[in-house]
């Protein structure tokens, strides 16, 4: 092992998302992602500064300097999936137009893909603001983010098929009696919406205030997208599920859920009954994969959100 790879050191959290998303090729994977990274280090001529910890759920962070010029910069390797698969297509794409600019990207192998990026304030997301200022500065974003697909893209399109495909984990019968309705008429609103969405554009995949963080060239810019080409209201409803616990947790819920629905969807001139389908389906969708993980808090604070739907 050389040197370099010797100062990388993989984060926890890391380990454990990686085990999660890929338990037969994890171990070799990770076992390979030090010497992997000391390598792209001395490609693209970077010196590290430190390891982000806890870094991405899918990725390991290097915060770095450029040799040529010692300009600050971000290095990510990261396993590729189904979902991060066309991160660097995406960013292209935006060419830092609300979004992280990509420097350089390279897919050493074909489970890996390595992006060079600038650097930004990681330790401000947009969470840090209130949510009245956060919702504001994030739908603004947003719209910069959605732009009308190519027709020759290479992203995969939105499907029903692809969502909500996480099965209920044994132990289903201790969860809230709403859990199984719910599950079948998300299946159900998954399917028609998807059969009926009359439009087609570049969308983040995963845009919430914590996938928003502080920069120097533009007060906010979105990171780690799942891109995917689809109806503007899925990407939307992702949204409308940020800080769900604090709406949760506040009186009248199902009339604060409305409200937070007709804001969003008069901001952003979205449909506001396909928004909250498709909210109801990411709710339901990120109730199954807490439960995946074992966050049982976490699947029925989502679970009694997508019932005030």
């Amino acid at each position: 092992m050389s040197a370099a790879a010797g100062q990388i050191t993989v984060p926890d959290r890391l380990t454990r998302s990686i085990t999660a998303a890929d338990p037969d090729g994890a171990d070799r994977w990770l076992a390979g992602l030090p010497a992997l990274v000391a390598g792209q280090l001395t490609r693209l001529g970077l010196t590290p500064d430190r390891v982000l910890d806890p870094g991405g759920s899918l990725s390991l962070v290097v915060y770095v300097h450029r040799e040529d010029d010692l300009s600050p910069a971000v290095l990510k390797v990261s396993l590729r999936t189904p979902g991060t698969a066309h991160e660097p297509e995406a960013l292209t794409t935006w060419a830092g137009r609300g979004a992280v600019l990509l420097l350089d990207a390279a897919t050493p192998d074909p489970a890996t893909t390595v992006l060079l990026l600038e650097r930004l304030h990681g330790e401000i997301p947009l969470r840090s603001l209130a949510e009245p200022k956060a919702m504001l500065e994030a739908t603004s974003l947003l719209h910069r983010l959605w732009v009308p697909a190519l027709p020759d893209h290479p992203f995969p399109a939105l499907t029903a098929t692809a969502l909500l495909a996480r099965p209920l984990p044994a132990g289903a019968e201790a969860l809230p009696v709403e859990a199984e309705p719910l599950l079948t008429e998300a299946r159900e609103t998954a399917d028609a919406l998807a059969a009926s969405a009359a439009e087609e554009f570049l969308l983040h995949g995963d845009f919430h205030h914590g996938n928003v963080l502080a920069a120097d060239r533009a007060p906010w810019l979105a990171i780690d997208p799942r891109p995917l080409v689809g109806e503007r209201a899925y990407d939307l409803a992702r949204l409308v599920l940020d800080r769900a616990d604090t709406l949760v947790g506040s009186p009248g819920v199902p009339a604060a859920v409305r409200r937070r629905l007709h804001q969003l969807s008069e901001a952003l001139d979205v449909d506001r009954e396909r928004l909250r389908g498709w909210t109801l389906v990411r709710a339901v969708d990120l109730a199954l994969a807490a439960l995946t993980a074992d966050r049982r808090s976490d699947a029925e604070l989502y679970l009694e959100f997508a019932g005030a739907l």
